[in-house]
């Protein structure tokens, strides 16, 4: 009965040996730690992108908004004045002219609507980086309003 136990237990044990170092079961077990690895850093990875992107977005909200713009140029400023005033859809924008010198906007043209006259100005006046605002609109038939000479603004800067 002796050597029959211990028949069994050598075959249990060559069994569980052939088991563990067999090549094919070793290369299944390395794929598969493998995989739960890439798998693992994966998530890590996008774990990591989700947390970059919201506090990018925390610290865009909390950045103070209406922020002066100081030194744009007279082209770009003259941009955004046209964005900002022709944002309606009823502004007349082929009837006007914006003329941008060392900041201070030229508005020029004729307007049919008096109301229109104030309103172009008043958002032209809004627009940051504009030092000031000339107002030379008119409504058809009434005479333009002076303006100065194209040089003097530069000059007094």
């Amino acid at each position: 009965m002796k050597s029959l136990i211990t028949f069994a237990l050598g075959a249990a044990a060559g069994a569980a040996a052939r088991h563990f170092l067999d090549a094919s079961r070793r290369n299944q077990l390395r794929d598969q730690a493998m995989s739960k690895a890439r798998s693992g850093a994966g998530q890590a990875a996008s774990a990591a992108t989700h947390a970059a992107a919201k506090a990018k977005g925390a610290a865009a909200t909390a950045a103070p908004r209406g922020t002066k713009i100081e030194d744009v140029d007279d082209v770009t400023l003259a941009r955004k004045v046209e964005t900002e005033i022709f944002r309606d859809a009823d502004a007349p924008k082929g009837d006007v002219s914006i003329d941008v010198q060392a900041g201070v906007v030229y508005l020029r043209g004729t307007v049919a609507d008096a109301a229109w006259i104030d309103r172009l100005a008043d958002g032209a006046k809004r627009v940051d980086g504009v030092k000031g605002v000339k107002n030379l609109l008119h409504q058809p038939g009434t005479p333009a309003p002076a303006a100065e000479p194209r040089g003097a603004v530069s000059d007094r800067t």
